[in-house]
Parts: structure tokens; sequence; C-alpha cells
């Protein structure tokens, strides 16, 4: 059962390791936007969770994902190892190193570094 943590005054829904593999957009919906949509604005879900076609940018399932986050105005934060397809792939290095300059998705290797990106004055706040 995802948590809802507040880091530095943000609503993060926390999704646990053990949850259900997000294999679907659908399940995307379900899992993680449909349980944060009340309650939380940002969605930290483990890397783990993430069909490895997720990480396969010829696929589109990151780029549908994404949308839908965009769509509902959620932050979406992949929080883990994501070193093997960063080796598999020349695009995804580029895709984390965008991500990770902007404001509403992020790869991040912890939930330390989420918070520190959510704290007053860190990268990742955003203007209210």
């Amino acid at each position: 059962m995802p948590d809802i943590v507040e880091h530095h005054g943000v609503p993060v829904l926390v999704c646990d390791t053990d949850g259900a593999s997000i294999t679907t957009v659908q399940d995307a919906l379900d899992h993680l936007i449909g349980a944060a949509f009340a309650c939380a604005e940002v969605v930290a879900v483990p890397s783990t969770r993430l069909d490895g076609r997720f990480f396969d940018l010829s696929t589109g399932f990151a780029g549908d994902i994404l949308q839908k986050f965009a769509n509902y105005r959620l932050r979406l934060v992949v929080i883990g190892d994501i070193d093997r397809h960063l080796a598999a792939s020349s695009a995804l290095p580029d895709l984390v190193r965008e991500a990770n300059r902007g404001q509403d998705i992020w790869f991040l290797p912890d939930l330390d570094a989420l918070s520190e990106r959510l704290a007053p004055g860190g990268a990742g706040r955003k203007a209210g």
C-alpha cells in the first residue's frame, strides 16, 4: 500500500517496492496516478516496479506514461538504480539528464535525494 509522506511541505505518494508492476498505461493510471490524484503532488515509484519497456524509449511506453502524468499535473520520480538501463540505451541517458534539470520528472537514487530536491531552495521546488 502506498504511503503519503510530506517532504518539506510537498505531499509525496511513496510506492512500495512490492506493489503491482506497471506494465501498461492503464496500470500507471490505476496504481500511480489514481492513488495520488487527490492527495499528492509527487509520485515516487521504485524503478523495479516499471516494466523494462519503460526504459526502452523506442517502445513509446515511457512517453505515454510521462504524458499521463503531465495531463494530471502530477510529478513523477523514478527511484532506484537504473544503471543497467542507461548502459543499454543511447537515448535514455539524455532523457534522464534533461528530466533531472526540470521540475516534473526525476530519476533519483533514493528517497533522501528526493527530499533534498524538495527542500526549500532545492532544485525541485515549484514556484507557487
